[in-house]
């Protein structure tokens, strides 16, 4: 499919671009091989790919949730400069 200046000035002013002449015909070069790859990948054959295929085979990557103890709540809030009831206690700042 061939791509023409006009139809990148159409689809420019329908995206309230404003583009200069040179940005269109940068527009039209970029825009026709953009075209041109999807065709060839148009033309693959791809019967018996299921969406979601991968190369090569994917297992979950995530780690089992493991319950471990964490710090000590005093230790933490050993250093703080000032806590209440055993969280941090910070001054207000929006009235």
């Amino acid at each position: 499919m061939k791509i023409t200046k006009e139809q990148v000035t159409h689809v420019a002013n329908l995206a309230r671009l404003n583009l200069t002449e040179d940005e269109k015909e940068l527009m039209t070069k970029d825009m026709a091989s953009i075209i041109t790859f999807v065709d060839q990948m148009n033309k693959l054959d791809i019967t018996g790919v299921d969406p979601t295929a991968h190369i090569i085979p994917i297992n979950n990557v995530f780690r089992e949730d493991e319950v471990k103890p964490s710090m000590d709540r005093e230790q933490l809030l050993s250093n703080a400069p000032s806590q209440e009831r055993g969280c941090f206690n910070v001054p207000k700042i929006v009235e």
